[in-house]
């Protein structure tokens, strides 16, 4: 409630059904970076709810550290606060072995990497939340798609790395499988 919400990849498939739930829950601003405009959608979430404020900026999670980090602060300036950053995107084709590591895990990194300078305790931040979406894969690995389950599997280590520290930096980090 009354939360603001950054929602990578908030627009498509899983992503979109989270999305709607999350409007639901009457947060202030929801803020989707997704790489489609998708004005409908966005449309359908404002009439979810009209009290949450639904924000899209163009965002693809393969761009530099340093544009990402260029974006939240636009994004910061702008609601002064971000309480939830979740990371959603995810492509399963193994046949791009590039972009599935690229999408999967170092845009992960990059986007947690580059919010973790506004919210660390340790240079000032408020703390935070960070909801990374990974698989069953990331335990259980597919002989069939060893790269995305390869992905998945990083994505929980980085992430438990991260939760362990919270108690110094005041963000908690979680994945969802």
């Amino acid at each position: 409630t009354n939360k603001n919400v950054i929602f990578v990849a908030g627009l498509g498939g899983i992503g979109f059904d989270t999305s709607k739930e999350l409007v639901k829950r009457d947060l202030k601003n929801l803020v989707i970076l997704d790489r489609i405009d998708n004005p409908a959608a966005i449309a359908e979430l404002r009439a979810i709810n009209p009290k949450v404020t639904v924000t899209f900026y163009p965002y693809d999670v393969t761009v530099k550290i340093a544009e990402t980090t260029k974006l939240l602060k636009t994004i910061f300036a702008k609601l002064k606060t971000v309480d939830i950053l979740i990371n959603g995107a995810g492509i399963l084709d193994d046949h791009e072995i590039e972009r599935t590591i690229a999408v999967n895990y170092t845009g992960l990194v990059n986007t947690t990497t580059a919010i973790m300078d506004f919210w660390d305790k340790r240079k000032g931040g408020p703390g935070g939340i960070i909801c990374n979406i990974g698989s069953v894969t990331g335990f259980n690995a597919i002989y069939q798609v060893p790269v995305y389950s390869g992905t998945k599997a990083a994505v929980v280590n980085f992430t438990s790395s991260l939760a362990k520290l919270a108690p110094i930096t005041g963000v908690t980090a979680y994945t969802v499988n």
